[in-house]
């Protein structure tokens, strides 16, 4: 991943030297585990603990010979070490390495980004609880419906990224697992408690079965996760971005000083880092789906998931780091204007109140298609007219012969939309 969208921590963990030192363990481990089996001598482990190392340049310049990055690394270490060289990758195969490491790398990976979910997540309850009570219009399909509360949406957005740390959590493991079993899964020439062994000393898991390879439904599962919270993250910008539109003004995402929004336009305030959140988001989206691709490989294994899997996981991984912090930061920073939201809800001529003024006749008897078809067409009037549409209804007869004017008024009490919201909160447990 480029550098504009690494975060250090978490591109460290995919650095060549950070892949090599994990290879390098997993090696080590092995050979540990090989002498508590009493096949390798325990002095030799110890010189080999001591002396193993490697140079990024050397294993680089052994696989322009071998075409076998594996090999390479192997013939490095083994130009470091002594005698105790003909134990380094004994009985195992590549893959043996390359997957276990990758479990302990993602490993690595997944406990940043779930502390990253974990720290929005509280993001969203803080904006959530802060914003309980202010009133708001909500639409759907783009046209004003009835009113809700910014908090209401905030605390939409927590329950999901909850249900994602959930998803998380359960994806992320399924990925943190190793496997030493040889070159089709039988243990050949390897002994199942060495798996385990290197395994429990990684923090992960040893698989119940594989063959050459862990199987990639794995880490196609943990893919198109990090594709759900990414999309997760684009819909909340998305939301961010529409109510930031200069119509609405409701939200804005913070705006540094100094900073500029257009080369020719000195008024723009531009939703930029919203915008961003957006767009990589799709990128994680085609990860996922290369990620799918990487499923279906030849009998116990062949290396075209090898290519791909060099560029997603670390891609997704980081970019999913940089999303969660920025996004994070943007929510945590939002400029909020109850007043234009205020202003929004009084736009629209009173119509959002036409359903509750729909229920009152059918509470004084009207059937439903009677009410609908009276109240209808006073809505539409105070939209072709802009007429305030609760006056239309005070002068309509049906209706003042049925509702008082009391009555009528209660009809446009945005409070009545809203009296449940503590309700809500108390079952999210934010209250």
């Amino acid at each position: 991943m480029i550098e504009r969208y690494s975060r250090p921590e978490m591109a460290r963990i995919w650095t060549e030297e950070n892949k090599f030192n994990a290879w390098l363990e997993v090696e080590l481990l092995a050979c540990e585990a090989w002498a508590e089996l009493g096949v390798i001598p325990k002095e030799d482990v110890k010189e080999l603990r001591k002396n193993a190392s490697f140079d990024i340049d050397r294993i680089y310049e052994i696989e322009q010979e071998t075409r076998h990055d594996v090999i390479a690394f192997t013939r490095a270490v083994s130009e470091k070490v002594g005698p105790e060289r003909k134990w380094v990758h004994y009985g195992l195969t590549s893959t043996d390495v390359v997957d276990t490491a990758l479990g302990y790398l993602l490993r690595q990976a997944n406990e940043i980004l779930e502390q990253d979910i974990v720290n929005f997540i509280e993001i969203l309850k803080q904006k959530a609880i802060q914003y309980k009570d202010t009133p708001m219009m909500g639409r759907t399909h783009g046209v004003h419906a009835e009113p809700t509360t910014f908090g209401l949406k905030m605390a939409l957005w927590y329950e999901e990224m909850k249900r994602n740390l959930e998803r998380f959590r359960f994806a992320a493991d399924g990925v943190q697992y190793g496997k030493i079993s040889g070159a089709v899964g039988t243990y050949a020439n390897i002994d199942p408690f060495v798996e385990a062994y290197v395994c429990d000393k990684l923090g992960t898991n040893p698989a119940p079965i594989s063959t050459q390879t862990l199987q990639r439904d794995r880490h196609a599962e943990y893919m198109a996760t990090l594709a759900l919270i990414a999309t997760s993250l684009d819909k909340f910008a998305t939301e961010i971005r529409a109510l930031q539109k200069s119509e609405f003004r409701e939200v804005e995402e913070p705006f540094a000083k100094g900073q500029k929004g257009s080369s020719a336009m000195p008024h723009k305030r531009n939703p930029i880092g919203c915008e961003s959140i957006s767009g990589l988001s799709r990128v994680i989206r085609g990860h996922m789906i290369s990620a799918y691709e990487n499923v279906t490989l030849w009998h116990e294994r062949d290396i075209s998931h090898s290519s791909v899997e060099r560029i997603i996981l670390p891609d997704a991984t980081i970019l999913l780091n940089y999303m969660l912090n920025r996004f994070g930061n943007i929510v945590k920073n939002l400029t909020v204007f109850p007043e234009n939201m205020k202003r929004n809800m009084q736009s629209t001529y009173g119509v959002p109140f036409s359903g509750r003024v729909m229920t009152k006749l059918i509470d004084k008897g009207f059937s439903r298609e009677q009410a609908y078809d009276t109240v209808q067409p006073r809505a539409m009037q105070a939209w072709e007219e802009q007429r305030s549409f609760r006056e239309i209804i005070e002068n309509t007869a049906a209706i003042r012969e049925t509702l008082s004017l009391e009555e009528i008024e209660d009809c446009f009490n945005p409070s009545w939309h809203l009296k449940h919201v503590d309700t809500i909160f108390k079952r999210l447990g934010l209250l």
